[in-house]
C-alpha cells in the first residue's frame, strides 16, 4: 500500500488504516463498548448542528490560534490523550509529539503511553499535557506526579470515567490483551498484514516492543493491567490532587452538569467535556449533547474542552460554537497514523485546521474566540437529512 498517497479525510483514512492494520489493532481503535451505539450517536449528534452562514465580512484573513489554560496554541484542537498509541504505527508517540511541536498545539500524553513522559514533551518542546489515572496505589499515582512536576508539566489531566472497565466485543472476540497473548488467529492476523508486522518488527528491534512506559518506568513494581480498576479517583482524591498540582488541572469524562459545578466549586482550572469516545457507558448521551448544558451550569468563564465524536475541521467549529474553548482529537488522529504513519497524522492534522479555517471564514468570523452560540442556526439545530429522510419514510 502507498503510504505517501495524500488522505483528503478522517474516513478516508478509517478505511485505509482498516486494510493495513491487523484485525485486532484496528478494532482496538475503532471499538467502544456495548453494541457500540454512542461512538456513531456521537459523530451523528455532531453531523447534526447546522451552522448559520454570514456574508458580506472580510474574512480574507483568519487566524486559527487560540488561547487555552493559559498558553497559546496554533489551532483550536489538540490530540486527546490515548494509550498504547504506538500499537497504531511504530514511534507514534513521538510522531505525534513531533506534530505538537510543529503545530503549537497540546498532546495529552497519556498515563499508559509508549513512551516515558519525560521524553514526550521534551520531543514535544514543552507543548504537552500529561494525563492521570487514578491506577494501581496511591504510591503510583503520587510517583507520576512528582515526575510530570520535575518534567515541567504545566497542565494536568485526571480522567474520572474510568473507574470501572468497561466490556468491548471487538477485543474480546479477538483475543486482544496487553501484553499480547499469542495464538493461530493472531498469528494469521499478522501475517495477512505484513506492511504493519514488518515496521514494527524493525522498530522492535532497535526500541523494544512497545509497552506502557511509565509503568514499565514506575519504582513500585507496577507493571499496567489494561482492566484494572481506576477507582481512586473519588472526590476526596480530587480535593486532595488539586491541593498537590501546582499547575494547571483539568477534570476529564465530564457529562453532568452537577458535577461539573462541583468541580468548578473545588478549584479546579477546566472542566473536559467528553464520554470517552463510547468506549465507557454505551448508554451515556452524546457529549455535545452534555456540552451546552454544561456551559450553562458553570458559566462563561470556565474553560471547557471537549472531545467525542470529533472527525473533521466542521466539527471542531461546532463543538466550539456549542460552548467548548478547546476541542481534541482522538479516534481521526489514531487513523492517519494507522493509514499511514507519520504522514498520514500530518494530513489529518492538516485536513482538519484547514477546514476549521474555512468554516470559521464561512461563518463570517476572522478569529477562534469570537464563535459562540450565535454561530448556531438555532432553529435547526437538531435537524439533519438523516431525520427528514427518516420522517419520510416513515
Amino acid at each position: 500500500m502507498n503510504l505517501s498517497r495524500p488522505l483528503f479525510s478522517v474516513e478516508e483514512a478509517r478505511k485505509r488504516a482498516r486494510k493495513r492494520l491487523p484485525r485486532m489493532i484496528f478494532d482496538f481503535i475503532d471499538g467502544a463498548s456495548g453494541d457500540e451505539t454512542l461512538r456513531d450517536f456521537n459523530t451523528e449528534a455532531m453531523d447534526n448542528i447546522r451552522l448559520m452562514p454570514r456574508i458580506l465580512l472580510d474574512v480574507s484573513e483568519r487566524d486559527t490560534s487560540t488561547s487555552v489554560l493559559g498558553t497559546t496554541a496554533g489551532l483550536p484542537f489538540g490530540m486527546a490523550p490515548m494509550g498504547m498509541c504506538s500499537l497504531a504505527w511504530p514511534g507514534a508517540d513521538m510522531i505525534m509529539a513531533r506534530e505538537a511541536a510543529r503545530r503549537r498545539i497540546p498532546l495529552c500524553v497519556s498515563t499508559a503511553s509508549s513512551s516515558p513522559l519525560e521524553t514526550i514533551i521534551e520531543r514535544a518542546e514543552g507543548h504537552a499535557w500529561f494525563q492521570l489515572y487514578a491506577d494501581q496505589s496511591i504510591e503510583f499515582v503520587d510517583e507520576l506526579v512528582d515526575k510530570a512536576m520535575a518534567a515541567d508539566y504545566e497542565v494536568l489531566i485526571l480522567t474520572v470515567d474510568v473507574p470501572i472497565p468497561s466490556v468491548r466485543a471487538r477485543d474480546l472476540r479477538n483475543g486482544f490483551k496487553v501484553p499480547m497473548t499469542w495464538g493461530p488467529r493472531q498469528i494469521w492476523d499478522l501475517a495477512t498484514h505484513p506492511g504493519w508486522s514488518l515496521a514494527m518488527m524493525m522498530h522492535s528491534l532497535s526500541h523494544g516492543i512497545p509497552r506502557p512506559m511509565n509503568y514499565a518506568a514506575s519504582n513500585h513494581a507496577t507493571r499496567f493491567v489494561r482492566n484494572a480498576s481506576r477507582g481512586l479517583a473519588d472526590w476526596a482524591f480530587l480535593d486532595r490532587l488539586r491541593d498537590r498540582w501546582k499547575g494547571k488541572l483539568v477534570v476529564k469524562g465530564v457529562l453532568c452538569p452537577e458535577d461539573a459545578v462541583r468541580i468548578k466549586s473545588m478549584g479546579v482550572d477546566g472542566i473536559y467535556v467528553s464520554n470517552h469516545g463510547g468506549r465507557q457507558l454505551n448508554a451515556a448521551p452524546p457529549a455535545i449533547d452534555a456540552l451546552g448544558k454544561i456551559r450553562a451550569a458553570v458559566g462563561d468563564t470556565m474553560p471547557l474542552i471537549f472531545d467525542s465524536g470529533i472527525r473533521s475541521g466542521e466539527h471542531v467549529i461546532k463543538a466550539l460554537a456549542s460552548g467548548a474553548d478547546f476541542v481534541m482529537l482522538g479516534r481521526s488522529v489514531m487513523y492517519g497514523l494507522g493509514a499511514g504513519g507519520a504522514t498520514g497524522l500530518s494530513d489529518i492534522l492538516d485536513l482538519t485546521g484547514n477546514e476549521a479555517s474555512a468554516i470559521m471564514g464561512l461563518l463570517g468570523h476572522t478569529d477562534i474566540e469570537s464563535i459562540d452560540r450565535n454561530s448556531l442556526a438555532s432553529s435547526h439545530e437538531h435537524l439533519s437529512l438523516r431525520t427528514v429522510n427518516r420522517s419520510i419514510a416513515e
